[in-house]
C-alpha cells in the first residue's frame, strides 16, 4: 500500500494555495491609488467653491438691484471691490493681512505646542482626565471673546493681550481632538508597543500620536477656526496703536466710519483668509493622512 501522506507536510501545490490567499488579502488592504491628471484634479476642486462663488455674487448684485434694505445697509458688489482695490493699490490690504495673519499662526502653533502634550495626559492619567477634562470640555464651549475684557486688564493693550485670547480658544479644542483620537484607538495597538519595549515617550511618538492623527487633525482643525474666531475677536475689542491695524481693527474702522462697504470688504478678506488656509493647508494634509489609511475616497 502507499505511505500515508503526512497531515503536518505542505505539498507545493498547498504552499502556492495559500499564498495566492495570502496575496489577495493583501490586495484588498492595499489603497487603491489612481493617478488623475492635474487639470481634472484642479476642475474637480476648484470649479464648484468658483460656481457657489459666482452664484452669491449674482444673489447679491440682484439684491442690492431690488433695493429692498437702503445703500448704508447693503453695498452693491462692484462697492465693495473698489474698497478693496483702493487699498490694494496703496499696499495697506497686505500689512493688513500680514499682522492678522503672522498672529494666527505664531499663536495656533504655540496652542500646539501646549496642546499636545496635554492632550496625551488628560488621555493616559486617569486622574489628569478626571480632574482637568470637565474642565477642558467648559473652555472649549465658552466663547473666546468672553476673554478679551480680562486679557485686557492683565495685559493692556499689547500683543500678550492678541495671543493669550488665541490661545484660550485653540487649545481646549486641539487638546480635546487629541483625546478624542486616543480615545479610538484599537487596545492592542498599545499593547504591542509595549511588548516591543515602547513606553513613554517613545510610545507617544510612535504608537498613539499617528494612530490617533485623524481625531487630532480634526482638533487641529477646529483649534485654527477658533483661534482665527478669536483673533477677530480680540482685533475688534481691543484696539490700539501700539497692536497695529490687522483685518479685526479694519473691520472696526468701516463700523466707527459708518462705511458699509470698508464693513463688507474687511468681512470679505476674512472670509477669503479663512477659506484659503482650509483649502491650502488642511485639506492637502487631511487628504494625505486618509489616502494613507485607505479611506480617500470621496476626500
Amino acid at each position: 500500500m502507499p505511505p500515508e501522506t503526512s497531515l503536518t507536510e505542505d505539498s507545493p501545490t498547498t504552499r502556492d494555495d495559500a499564498a495566492a490567499e495570502l496575496a489577495g488579502l493583501d490586495a484588498l488592504d492595499t489603497p487603491t491609488v489612481t493617478r488623475t491628471p492635474w487639470w481634472r484634479r484642479a476642475v474637480v476642486v476648484g470649479l464648484p467653491p468658483l460656481v457657489a462663488l459666482v452664484l452669491s455674487i449674482a444673489i447679491w448684485q440682484i439684491l442690492w438691484a431690488a433695493a429692498i434694505w437702503p445703500e448704508f445697509q447693503l453695498p452693491a458688489p462692484i462697492s465693495v471691490w473698489q474698497a478693496v482695490e483702493s487699498r490694494l493699490v496703496t499696499g495697506e490690504v497686505f500689512t493688513i493681512l500680514w499682522t492678522s495673519i503672522s498672529r494666527a499662526f505664531l499663536g495656533f502653533a504655540a496652542a500646539v505646542v501646549i496642546a499636545t502634550p496635554l492632550g496625551l495626559l488628560v488621555a493616559k492619567v486617569t486622574v489628569v482626565r478626571r480632574a482637568i477634562g470637565p474642565l477642558l470640555s467648559g473652555l472649549q464651549s465658552l466663547p473666546s471673546v468672553a476673554w478679551v475684557p480680562a486679557a485686557v486688564l492683565w495685559f493692556g493693550l499689547t500683543d500678550a493681550t492678541i495671543y493669550f485670547v488665541v490661545l484660550a480658544g485653540s487649545v481646549p479644542s486641539i487638546a480635546n481632538g487629541l483625546v478624542s483620537g486616543i480615545d479610538q484607538i484599537p487596545p492592542i495597538l498599545p499593547r504591542v508597543g509595549q511588548v516591543l519595549g515602547a513606553r513613554g515617550l517613545t510610545s507617544a511618538r510612535h504608537i498613539l500620536l499617528p494612530a490617533a492623527l485623524p481625531g487630532y487633525l480634526a482638533g487641529c482643525k477646529q483649534g485654527w477656526a477658533f483661534s482665527w474666531r478669536s483673533l477677530m475677536a480680540a482685533e475688534i475689542i481691543a484696539a490700539g496703536p501700539a497692536l497695529g491695524i490687522g483685518l479685526g481693527a479694519y473691520l472696526k474702522q468701516g463700523s466707527d466710519l459708518n462705511d458699509i462697504s470698508m464693513v463688507f470688504s474687511a468681512i470679505t478678506l476674512i472670509l477669503v483668509v479663512g477659506i484659503g488656509i482650509e483649502l491650502l493647508v488642511f485639506r492637502p494634509i487631511e487628504r494625505r493622512v486618509l489616502r494613507a489609511r485607505g479611506l480617500a475616497a470621496g476626500v
